[in-house]
């Protein structure tokens, strides 16, 4: 079994501080893989994983995410978010992509939904498969992770003067190598119609040493105004190691923004959505979107209603400054935008 003794926050009195690795990888080689494994690291009942139904999406967890989730706590929201239950195995006639992302495709990898930009798929993988996840069942093996692949897609981008801006995705964009990344990232800075970089990751949330001095130098290099969007769901994943890992992006000259899915059982209260957004700005993260569950095969006990967010958005307004309150969206396929609920 993995030790949780190797991460660097407490889940539990007297855990051992996390020495910081210099390479990152060994994070995502020492995350836990299964669900007994996880629930035996929590202290919880063996039962719990047993009822466990991954439907051919593996269980995926850092040690540094684990160590933020309570000791002996089966409903702890960050648990929630990566634990399997018999829920998903529940038969449903929901859709595989939700929001078009096939029909989106311009060439493998390469997705266009809205004007001026698109995104650019770096590879299948992530550091942690969250059970909401809405690209579960995206054909992946398409892609590949050959260099030919993305010189395709680089080359239809450089093709095309309308695009502005590029948004790095996944998978995660920051799981490939750093060699990948700085390759990806100077083909970009050549491309002269380009303005804008956005990465979308929640690598940074579950894995902080991936904000390596490495990382940072890339970024800061770069010509294009870059855009760190972190996936961060409840306070209780922030923590000293992430607000470092902020301060290290911040320091670059990115803009830092969060978005968060609106999660049943995770953050479906006002209390939970107004520390998120006390914790994001106390960070110097923006409170950026709200999103509601994009529902596929296997997540739909996720999804909160329509009606309770826009009350719950509403309570937001009332509570906090206009710039800690993230924009309640959805996105509909086929729409030339994100469609704003609050």
């Amino acid at each position: 079994m993995k030790s949780l003794s190797d991460a660097p926050s407490a889940v539990r009195p007297g855990s051992a501080e996390f020495p910081g690795p210099e390479d990152w990888r060994r994070g995502l080689q020492d995350a836990i893989r299964c669900p007994l494994e996880l629930c035996e690291a929590l202290g919880l009942p063996r039962a719990l994983a047993e009822r466990a139904v991954e439907q051919g999406f593996r269980t995926l967890a850092p040690l540094p995410f684990v160590k933020r989730m309570r000791w002996g706590d089966p409903d702890d929201p960050l648990l929630r978010q990566v634990l399997p239950t018999a829920d998903e195995g529940v038969v449903r006639e929901l859709p595989l992509d939700a929001v078009g992302d096939l029909p989106a495709q311009r060439a493998p990898g390469l997705l266009q939904k809205y004007h001026g930009r698109a995104l650019l798929m770096l590879g299948a993988s992530c550091a942690v498969n969250c059970r909401y996840c809405f690209r579960r069942h995206f054909p992946y093996d398409e892609i590949g992770p050959s260099d030919a692949v993305l010189s395709r897609a680089l080359d239809q981008i450089a093709d095309d003067p309308t695009l502005t801006e590029v948004i790095l995705s996944g998978g995660d964009p920051l799981i490939v190598s750093d060699a990948k990344l700085r390759r990806t990232l100077a083909a970009l800075d050549r491309i002269p119609h380009l303005k804008r970089l956005r990465l979308h990751t929640r690598l940074p949330v579950v894995l902080p040493e991936r904000v390596t001095p490495a990382l940072c130098q890339m970024l800061e290099a770069c010509r294009l105004q870059v855009a760190v969007v972190l996936h961060i769901n409840h306070a209780q994943e922030i923590d000293a190691v992430l607000a470092q890992a902020v301060n290290g992006l911040r320091a670059t000259g990115a803009i830092l923004l969060n978005q968060s899915v609106l999660l049943r059982g995770v953050n479906d209260s006002f209390d939970s959505l107004r520390n998120l957004s006390d914790a994001l700005v106390g960070i110097g993260v923006v409170p950026y979107y709200l999103h509601q569950l994009d529902v596929v095969s296997g997540i739909a006990h996720f999804e909160v209603a329509v009606e309770r967010g826009k009350a719950l958005h509403e309570q937001l307004r009332a509570a906090l400054p206009g710039y800690a309150v993230p924009r309640y969206v959805r996105e509909i396929a086929g729409e030339p935008y994100k469609t704003i609920l609050a």
